[in-house]
């Protein structure tokens, strides 16, 4: 008697008889907006940026500003299909 898998048993386990529906076309599209926004927020972030340094020279928070834009946009990336 041997106490390991089979070669029957390791194949009837790899295959599944669970039935997984497709996705619904109204879930698998965004919104018109959202690219717009995409690119809106990465642009305001890229703009806080540089305004940083050229006008704002003594103060970080555009900085961290514009970080926060880009990680929204590229957040919001991640929202489009």
């Amino acid at each position: 008697m041997a106490t390991g898998p089979t070669a029957e048993s390791s194949h009837a386990s790899s295959s599944s008889s669970r039935y997984t529906p497709p996705v619904p076309v109204s879930v698998q599209h965004s919104r018109p907006w959202v690219p717009f926004l995409m690119l809106a927020l990465m642009v305001t972030g890229g703009l806080m940026i540089m305004l940083r340094y050229l006008v704002w020279t003594d103060s970080n928070i555009p900085t961290i500003l514009g970080l926060a834009f880009i990680l929204g946009g590229l957040y919001t990336a991640t929202k489009w299909r």
